[in-house]
């Protein structure tokens, strides 16, 4: 897949979780904020699998490292 065409939706569905706006909108409302220095696949709400793929795709610089970033930035700050 063309990495311009992951988005925050896809990265969700790709982690099988409920990927409609709203639903993460919810999602990073009550995960939000991550501990200082807390790298995102270390979060305790991820499962093993959702851990590993989040993990590979940074380490790897892969296509969804852009939208993994996203979402981490989106998880650090306190507003979201």
């Amino acid at each position: 897949m063309d990495a311009s065409q992951h988005t925050l939706n896809h990265l969700f569905a790709q982690l099988g979780l409920p990927a409609d706006d709203a639903d993460i909108e919810r999602f990073i409302a009550a995960h939000r904020p991550l501990g200082n220095g807390v790298p995102l696949y270390r979060a305790p709400f991820w499962n093993e699998a959702q851990r590993s793929f989040l993990k590979e795709e940074i380490i790897e610089d892969a296509d969804w490292a852009p939208v993994i970033d996203q979402l981490n930035v989106r998880l650090s700050w306190p507003g979201g």
